[in-house]
């Protein structure tokens, strides 16, 4: 044990701790450095406002910012931006990020998606416009025609022409609904009286 102090005590000891504390010294240094220029610490990057800016020229942008990028779809068309242009950006426009940091874009598809026109027929007016605004149509307008059921639904026009059930229109489509008035033609009439 007295060997080991007399050791401690040494100025071999003392030199190899001494060279020991200057190396430690060093190399914390140097990876502090090494640290500061590969992380790019402390220095940051305004983000632009990529928003209606199409994806070419957000490319271009993204670029000349010292960043990356990574779009993602769509599923929801924004009539309110351009058609395949920036709708979103992540993170917001005007935070400030790191060089080479990844931004996530979402683009306006080319148009609403498309829904099924539901099985409306023979049903009445009032529930015909709750069917179609429940998958996304509108109903324009209303027409009547000479037929027994009254506010019923007998056909379904899109853009003045008739159209099925089943049929796909883009979403928010405008529709006219053909209803019966409650009264029968004269030849149905006639029809009707000779049974």
């Amino acid at each position: 044990m007295r060997n080991f102090f007399n050791f401690l005590r040494s100025r071999t000891f003392l030199i190899q701790l001494g060279l020991a504390f200057v190396l430690s010294i060093v190399l914390v240094f140097a990876a502090l450095r090494w640290l500061n220029s590969t992380t790019h610490h402390g220095e940051f990057v305004e983000v632009p406002d990529f928003a209606k800016m199409s994806v070419m020229d957000m490319r271009k942008g993204v670029e000349e910012a010292g960043l990356r990028y990574e779009v993602l779809d769509s599923a929801n068309f924004n009539p309110d931006y351009p058609r395949f242009s920036i709708i979103e950006q992540d993170p917001k426009a005007g935070s400030k990020v790191k060089v080479n940091r990844k931004i996530y874009f979402t683009v306006n598809p080319s148009g609403y998606k498309k829904v099924t026109v539901p099985n409306i027929i023979q049903v009445t007016q009032r529930n015909a416009a709750s069917m179609l605004k429940a998958v996304g149509l509108d109903v324009q307008r209303v027409t009547y025609i000479d037929e027994l059921g009254k506010d019923m639904v007998y056909y379904i026009k899109y853009k003045g022409k008739n159209i099925n059930p089943g049929e796909k229109l883009p979403k928010t489509s405008k529709l006219e609904l053909v209803c019966g008035n409650g009264t029968i033609t004269d030849r149905a009439q006639i029809k009707a009286d000779s049974d």
